[in-house]
Parts: C-alpha cells; sequence; structure tokens
C-alpha cells in the first residue's frame, strides 16, 4: 500500500502528543550537538495505527531537493517505523547517535522466506537471510535499494538517526506491509501547537 491515506481517518495524534515529542527531539538534538535550519520542517507520526510509542517517528526534512533529500530523525525505545519499501528512492540510513535495529526482506515480507538480500553496511557488500536484523552503532550506515523492504527501531532509549536518499515522496512512494497504515495523521487540537508540521493544513 503506498503510504499517505488522503482521508487519514485511521491517524489520529492529540496535538499535546506531537508537542512533547517535538520537545524531546529537540533536547536529544541540542545534548548531542545537533543544530537544526532555521524554520525546520517538522514531520510528527503514529503511521495510523494508533499508539505512536509502539509506531512512531518524528523527521524533520533539511533538504528537499529535485535530486536529493536529507532528513533527521528521533525516535525514543520502542517506537518502531513499520516495515515498508521503495519503488523510486534510495537511501542510506544511519545510526546518527545511540542503536538502531534494523531489519531487511528482499522482498513483500511474506514472500521473501528463504531468499537473501544484499546490501551495503558502512559500505561494505552484505548480504543477508531475508526478514534478519542487523545493529548499528552510532555512525554506522545501511544503504537500501529500492524494493528492499525495511524496519527500523532504536534498541537505545533514544537515537538519532539520519536518512540521505534520492529524491523523496512520502505520499507516492511509501509501500507499507500493513494496509491499515497512513502517513500523515489526523491531529486533535487539545491544545495549541509550538511548531508546524509539514502535514498540517
Amino acid at each position: 500500500m503506498v503510504g499517505g491515506n488522503d482521508e487519514y481517518e485511521n491517524a489520529v495524534m492529540k496535538r499535546s502528543e506531537i508537542n512533547q515529542l517535538v520537545r524531546d527531539a529537540t533536547a536529544c538534538f541540542q545534548r548531542n550537538s545537533w543544530t537544526l535550519p532555521p524554520n525546520a520542517k517538522w514531520d510528527v507520526t503514529d503511521f495510523g495505527l494508533g499508539d505512536w510509542r509502539q509506531n512512531g517517528l518524528v523527521l524533520i526534512n533539511l533538504a528537499d531537493q529535485p535530486e536529493y533529500c536529507e532528513k533527521l530523525m528521533y525516535a525514543k525505545e520502542g517506537m518502531t517505523t513499520p516495515a515498508h519499501c521503495h519503488r523510486q528512492k534510495k537511501e542510506d540510513i544511519i545510526a546518527r547517535n545511540g542503536s538502531l535495529r534494523v531489519r531487511v526482506w528482499s522482498s513483500e515480507p511474506e514472500l521473501s522466506a528463504g531468499t537473501t538480500v544484499d546490501i551495503l553496511v558502512n559500505g561494505e557488500a552484505t548480504s543477508l537471510l531475508s526478514g534478519s536484523s542487523i545493529d548499528l552503532c552510532s555512525g554506522s550506515r545501511i544503504t537500501l535499494t529500492p524494493g528492499v523492504y525495511h524496519e527500523f527501531a532504536p534498541i537505545t532509549e533514544e537515537c538519532v538517526i539520519g536518512e540521505v536518499s534520492t529524491a523523496n515522496d512520502d505520499l507516492q512512494d511509501n509501500f507499507f506491509v500493513n494496509p491499515e497504515i497512513g502517513r500523515y495523521p489526523l491531529v486533535i487540537e487539545d491544545e495549541a501547537a509550538i511548531v508546524r508540521l509539514i502535514s498540517d493544513r
């Protein structure tokens, strides 16, 4: 499924939860000397699954050009970015601070049993059994080519995660395994926003 449910009916977060995640991410970035750009483009999601503590991610678009994209991300331990692939985008996922567990599949997980997936880890060719996980320590990266399904989550209390990629299209080039996923949340405005999200209308 393409991540980007137009109605976002299943994706609901409270503005107070978003505000707290923004505060937590900002504090983590500051502790680790990651300076945010002016007018940072924030993106906070629970992937439409109703519990950001289990499936959630905070993202900041640092560069979003027709040829390339760079993001800075934040997640707490337990927050998983669910299994998905891109048909167009090639990307490096980087553990900037903290440790990150990345699970990879050669194709759709339910169809890939017994196959292998070829990836680059810190620039070195690596072949893994489809469905295997690899742990990235601070500074390490994994290169993911189009069609490789992947999910990731911190294995430390929190993690600063980088992404450097070819052109990014969050509405048309995210193919999630779980059909219930919606990329952007509908926000319940229970308090005033402290930042504007890229999904805010």
